[in-house]
């Protein structure tokens, strides 16, 4: 059985390289907004940094009730007593689960089904799918994979998928629809002028699916 996604489903994952401003405000924009579950996600800065940095936006994260995993950094996330992390392939389950635990939220980076299925046979708590639709975030994954793809995926595993790339407010609700158990976004609420904002459309945009097109 996994571990159950934080609510409401949506996850903000952060990047320091196309923030709008200080990282850490931007959370704490999106944690007004609504937001309950954060990736801390910072490609650029050296240990200290990051460490510093993701410890900032866990205190922020536990006073708003908010579960905050780490991109990447398996010991970062058990060092920071992280709600969990996120890895890119299924092959880095097994360190993931045996150093943070059965109770931390982990999840798996895809981009087919034989991805999905071999996170979901690793004992992976979710996937991302990406990219769903066409963005700068997701470079070198090839051509968007589109929400009939994404409705074929979920309807084929039970393991939550997270749509992510290109999510917005008008397509959020569909990809929900498609079968998205959450959706992801991070350039989204990172260049935003604001973020508070971006976050509650997003929220609200994911109980519309019949806004925006089918296609892509």
């Amino acid at each position: 059985m996994t571990n159950p996604l934080p609510e409401p489903p949506l996850l903000v994952i952060t990047d320091r390289a196309t923030a709008a401003g200080p990282v850490e405000d931007i959370v704490a924009a999106a944690l007004r907004g609504g937001c309950r579950w954060l990736m801390w996600r910072d490609k650029e800065s050296g240990r200290a940094v990051r460490e510093r940095s993701a410890r900032q936006a866990l205190a922020l994260c536990r006073a708003a009730g908010a579960v905050l995993t780490v991109n990447g950094d398996i010991d970062l996330a058990r060092t920071l007593g992280a709600g969990g992390v996120h890895v890119q392939a299924a092959a880095e389950m097994a360190q993931a689960r045996g150093v943070l635990g059965a109770g931390a939220l982990i999840g798996v980076s895809c981009h087919s089904a034989a991805e999905v299925a071999a996170a979901a046979a690793a004992g992976a708590d979710y996937a991302t799918l990406s990219p769903i639709f066409l963005t700068d975030s997701k470079p070198g994954y090839g051509p968007a994979i589109g929400l009939t793809t994404l409705r074929t995926v979920c309807a084929a595993t039970a393991l939550p998928i997270v749509a992510l790339a290109g999510i917005d407010e008008g397509n959020a609700g569909l990809c929900r629809a498609a079968g998205a158990r959450a959706v992801a976004v991070m350039g989204g609420v990172m260049r935003a002028a604001d973020p508070e904002a971006v976050v509650a459309a997003l929220i609200h945009g994911m109980a519309r699916p019949s806004r925006g097109r089918e296609s892509c």
